[in-house]
Parts: C-alpha cells; structure tokens; sequence
C-alpha cells in the first residue's frame, strides 16, 4: 500500500483528505491511501516517515519550515522559498516542490480583464510567497499587506488606504483570517473603497464564502475562493507523486 497524506497544524478540517479519497474510489485506485498528519511542531516530522509513505502535501504553517528537512528542491519551489509538495523517490530522497503557484494561477487567468494590472497580497506567509510568483509571472505587480513594516512590506493593516485599494484592482487574502469556525474574522481593510473592477481572492475555501468575499461582493466586486486552486494543485501534486 503506498501511502500519502498532509502535514500541517490542525488540520482536521482539511480538503485533502476528503479529495484524494473521492479521487482513489472514483479512479478505483486500491493500492494508495491518503491521512492527515498533525505536527505539533515541525521537529515531530521525521518520525512520519517511513518506506511506505511516498508523497506528502504540506500546509499552514509548515510551508517554510519543511525545507531544511528536505535533500533537494525543485527550481520553481527554490525560487518561491515554500513547498507544498513533498516527493520521495526510489532512492528515499526527499524532494521538494511548489503546487500552490500553479493553482492559483490557473484559477485566476480567466477572470483577468486589462486593467487587472496590480494587486494587493495580505499576508507574507509561505502561501503569500507561491502567489506572488505566479502574479510575476503574470507581468501583474504586487505589494504585501502585513502587520509590521518589513523588507518585504511597506503597506501594513494600520496604512492601508483607500488609495491604495482604488490603485490595487486585485485583492488576495493569504491569512488564515475567516476560516471556519472564525467565520465572522476578516482582515481589516477598507473595504468601502472595493468596487466593481475589483477581482478579489481568498485562498480560504472552508467556509465557501468567507466575510472578507461577502463584504466584497457587495461592492460588486468579481469573487473567487480557494477550493479551485486547491484542487488544481492536488491534482498537480499526484501527478509529481506518480511520474
């Protein structure tokens, strides 16, 4: 039996799981299995590991934290700084690569319109970083929204204007503010300023609608949650488990 599975913190309320084994009864795959691995802390993950296990995903707030346990690094996830992919080859290797970028922009192409040329990334954490590859290699540019000025960050929470919600037409939530139960949390932007050339992104998919899309919509706003990008890049990872 090979099997795969998620590494994350609390995790219970994972998609994964619940897709890959709609995807191995669907496909009549009988030789694999899919579990969630809840880590305390990231120094519990060598001792998951075993001749069995062939793939693993990886999730908040492990995306950074993972890579100094990895052997190797696809070029894609060395450029982003995150993984969310782990393959382990014939040899036992562990390889490292990044999904999320490719879901996420699969996800969004298509919803672009001409003016959709800057967007606002809230959040600075591994995911944040997967998204702000794809939106380079999209020719969109970015700025990060976070709580502390950083190198990265010069908007924060508390400076975010409404200027810079009219100069940012795409909005893209990469915090794990709103996801259920906390369904009532959003991250504090202006929301008045959001209008109806605005395409806002939430990386959250449990709940369906989050706040932050609710209050976005009603200014008309074009809103896309996370669960296309999150099967996009399930898929895209089987597909590296399997080749």
């Amino acid at each position: 039996m090979r099997r795969f599975g998620l590494i994350g913190k609390n995790i219970e309320y994972s998609f994964s799981k619940a897709f890959f084994a709609e995807k191995f009864k669907s496909e009549e795959i009988e030789d694999a299995s899919y579990e969630n691995f809840d880590l305390e802390h990231i120094t519990d993950f060598p001792a998951i590991l075993d001749d069995s296990i062939k793939g693993l995903n990886v999730t908040i707030p492990y995306k950074e934290l993972i890579i100094p346990y990895l052997d190797k690094l696809d070029q894609k996830a060395k450029k982003i700084g995150a993984v969310n992919t782990i393959k382990i080859t014939k040899k036992g290797k562990l390889k490292g690569y990044n999904t999320d970028y490719y879901g996420f922009k699969k996800s969004l192409v298509n919803h672009l319109k001409p003016h959709h040329n800057k967007a606002l990334i809230l959040g600075t954490g591994g995911a944040s970083k997967a998204i702000a590859y794809a939106l380079k290699s999209m020719n969109i540019n970015y700025n990060y929204v976070s709580r502390k000025v950083s190198e990265n960050t010069a908007i924060t929470y508390h400076s975010l204007s409404e200027k810079d919600i009219n100069n940012h037409t795409i909005i893209i939530n990469c915090t794990p503010i709103g996801t259920s139960p906390n369904i009532e949390e959003c991250p504090k932007i202006p929301y008045h300023a959001i209008t109806k050339k605005h395409l806002v992104f939430d990386l959250i998919y449990n709940p369906k609608e989050t706040t932050f899309l609710k209050l976005a919509k009603q200014k008309n706003a074009t809103t896309i949650n996370g669960l296309k990008m999150l099967e996009l890049q399930a898929k895209k990872s089987w597909r590296i488990w399997n080749r």
